[in-house]
């Protein structure tokens, strides 16, 4: 038998229903279909594969840095009990620079004050000297003053004396007390001119004569004195004179009495 009549289809049995066609070439395609399936499933293995990798890989780093933050905050915290450590000991290296700096801060600070303390007593020192050179002089020219008043004074009353003295001998040794003279020109009978005191001022020989008044003084020996009156008591008048400024007591009785003469003139 030839290859040919092999390979032809055996006849169909009569009264059977024809066999199907057989073609070669839809078997290909379907093996071909079957490996593209079997590839593709092969792909999505290896992506969940690849998927549940990086997912562990993800969880572990982020383990490790989690563990990697605790590390450090545990670190952190040992580093500041030991710098809180060594600050109560007083070891701290950034405590000791800051010490420094305020030690020397102060002990700039007393050094001013030492030196503004020592400049203000040198001056405080100096107003002291001053003011008590100052009382001193004070001091010597008040006490040369207030001798040099009391000399004044006690050469004045040494004067008045003198003068009372001159005018008693003058006077014949008439009383000097106010009250033993008479009051009023009818009590004397050897009245020569009329004199009364008013309102502070003189009334004598019919004028009127007042306080710094310049006058002639003229006396039983005829000696005559220029004067100014002084004041003007209730009883006496004073005179001072000009040419050596000693003052002179005169009593009314001595002017009525024309022991002492007034004469008006004109001031110098």
């Amino acid at each position: 038998m030839s290859a040919a009549g092999l390979l032809a289809p055996a006849p169909a049995p009569a009264g059977a229903p024809p066999a199907p066609e057989y073609y070669p070439e839809e078997d290909e395609e379907l093996e071909s279909a079957e490996d593209d399936e079997r590839s593709c499933r092969g792909r999505e293995s290896d992506e969940d594969t690849e998927d549940a990798s990086e997912t562990d890989l993800a969880k572990h780093d982020e383990e490790d840095y989690v563990e990697m933050k605790e590390q450090m905050y545990q670190d952190k915290l040992a580093s500041l009990k030991r710098q809180l450590q060594q600050l109560q000991e007083g070891t701290l290296q950034e405590y000791q620079k800051r010490m420094k700096k305020l030690d020397q801060q102060y002990k700039e600070r007393i050094r001013n004050a030492e030196l503004f303390l020592q400049l203000e007593t040198e001056q405080v020192e100096r107003n002291y000297i001053k003011e008590k050179k100052a009382a001193v002089k004070e001091f010597e020219d008040k006490k040369v003053e207030l001798k040099e008043n009391l000399i004044a004074e006690l050469e004045e009353k040494k004067k008045m004396i003198e003068n009372e003295k001159l005018t008693m001998e003058l006077t014949g040794a008439s009383p000097s007390s106010p009250e033993h003279l008479p009051a009023t020109p009818t009590e004397s009978p050897a009245q020569r001119f009329e004199a009364r005191i008013e309102d502070g001022k003189l009334y004598y020989d019919k004028r009127w004569y007042h306080k710094s008044q310049a006058i002639y003084l003229e006396s039983k020996d005829n000696q005559k004195l220029s004067c100014v009156i002084s004041s003007v008591g209730a009883n006496e008048i004073w005179v001072r004179k000009t040419s050596d400024s000693t003052k002179m007591r005169i009593y009314l009785g001595q002017l009525q009495r024309g022991i002492f003469v007034i004469r008006r003139r004109s001031a110098a």
